[in-house]
């Protein structure tokens, strides 16, 4: 253990036990795997027994930065699920949390939307700022408060959409003709098509249609043009990432531990986890 003095010398804080490099290696080996299996892979390259419950320690009271981007051109927002731990013979409860990710960088935050939307104000805005997310409501009223309205593209996720259109079934002529205008962002013909049906599907998927009519874009002259993206697969793919560790075989967190742990993670795939040494 390190005096006042010793770590001023050093440049470290005082009275830790471990070193600021095995510190790192546990943080970024620990947000792969749990802490048990933390601990085995630590002493395995290291030589040095770090306890799965200090690897835990470590994770709870590290300060992991917020990434920093340059200009951020195009966000895509989604959820993800982690499992809560319950007192013993109580099924077990799955809760959300949100995620915002560019081409560079991903954040996720449980039950702390305001953080998201923070984050994204707080980075260099491009004009306009491209916002991509699914049908959800918790996922545009989150972008509603990103950056100034005049200046975002809220684009409709193509492949969410056409999914959407597929449910409407029956006639497959019908289906492919209404993906063709939909793939150049005719919303008017496609409703015509759809609204003679007396199917329930149908008239859901025409309400679909008018809630985000503004959203669907000529997908076709985007993707063509090369002007934004026209899917949300980088939150998409950044929460499965995230998953790999919250969703990990028999996973249960105490809930006052899920936003770090979401810290931890996406910290990790951020790349910063010992960088700034």
């Amino acid at each position: 253990m390190l005096t006042s003095a010793q770590a001023e010398c050093l440049s470290v804080e005082a009275y830790r036990q471990i070193s600021p490099h095995l510190e790192n290696c546990c943080l970024r080996i620990s947000a792969n795997v749990s802490y048990a299996k933390a601990c085995e892979d630590v002493s395995y390259l290291t030589g040095m027994r770090v306890p799965a419950k200090t690897q835990q320690r470590l994770v709870q009271s590290h300060n992991f930065a917020q990434p920093e981007v340059p200009e951020l051109e195009e966000v895509s927002v989604d959820g993800g699920k982690v499992r809560l731990r319950t007192p013993g013979g109580e099924p077990c409860q799955w809760k959300d949390y949100k995620a915002v990710a560019s081409e560079a960088a991903i954040v996720a935050c449980y039950q702390q939307n305001d953080e998201l939307v923070e984050w994204v104000n707080q980075q260099p805005l491009a004009n306009p700022l491209t916002c991509l997310g699914d049908g959800h409501d918790g996922v545009w009223n989150l972008v509603a408060q990103m950056g100034a309205e005049a200046e975002r593209r809220e684009v409709l996720d193509w492949y969410h959409l056409v999914e959407n259109l597929n449910k409407v079934g029956g006639s497959i002529k019908r289906i492919n003709q209404a993906e063709t205008l939909l793939w150049r962002g005719k919303v008017d013909e496609v409703l015509t098509l759809f609204e003679p049906l007396k199917k329930k599907a149908a008239k859901n998927f025409c309400q679909y249609l008018r809630k985000h009519q503004h959203r669907i874009l000529n997908y076709d002259y985007y993707q063509r043009e090369q002007i934004c993206s026209i899917g949300s697969g980088a939150v998409e793919s950044g929460i499965k990432q995230i998953a790999r560790r919250i969703k990990i075989s028999g996973a249960q967190w105490n809930e006052d531990n899920v936003p770090q742990a979401l810290a931890h993670r996406c910290a990790y795939l951020n790349g910063m986890i010992g960088a700034q040494r």
